[in-house]
């Protein structure tokens, strides 16, 4: 494990450029008409509402869907990376984004009430939730690399 300041930053802006690609499918998701009712930011908003008692807006669901994806998950990644299995960055990402998919289905998918791995909307949530924590993974791996990379090769 790796907690180096420097390490921390890139995982932080790997998991920015990952949960920006992210939310960017989310959103054509939605536009086009897909599973329109599997919101992830409205799910935590309505979250926080529930559990805090106050009326909020989109906005702290946003906010958060953004410090969870850059902050929570860029810097565990950065943190466990030497623990992740290969030696590409991009498989590294797509190896973390699964685990950060399957932590999800038994955490807040539950709590949100989409039932286990959010099954109650149907089999295509844990599927395409799936496909998103794959691509916010190899975004995320990817962006670390060069990240990385450049660092190494100017020192």
């Amino acid at each position: 494990m790796s907690f180096s300041l420097s390490g921390i930053i890139k995982g932080i802006i790997a998991g920015f450029i990952g949960t920006l690609v992210l939310t960017g499918l989310m959103m054509m998701k939605k536009y086009v008409g897909i599973m329109p009712s599997l919101d992830p930011v409205q799910m935590i908003t309505d979250m926080v509402v529930e559990k805090t008692g106050t009326q909020t807006n989109m906005m702290v669901g946003w906010v958060l869907h953004f410090i969870i994806g850059s902050v929570a998950w860029g810097m565990a990644f950065s943190v466990i990376n030497d623990l992740l299995p290969s030696n590409s960055q991009v498989m590294k990402g797509i190896t973390f984004g699964v685990g950060a998919w399957l932590l999800m289905m038994i955490g807040p998918m539950p709590m949100s009430g989409a039932g286990l791995f959010g099954l109650s909307m149907g089999i295509m949530a844990p599927v395409l939730t799936l496909v998103l924590h794959i691509a916010f993974g190899a975004t995320m791996g990817l962006t670390y690399s060069k990240l990385i990379s450049t660092y190494n090769s100017k020192h």
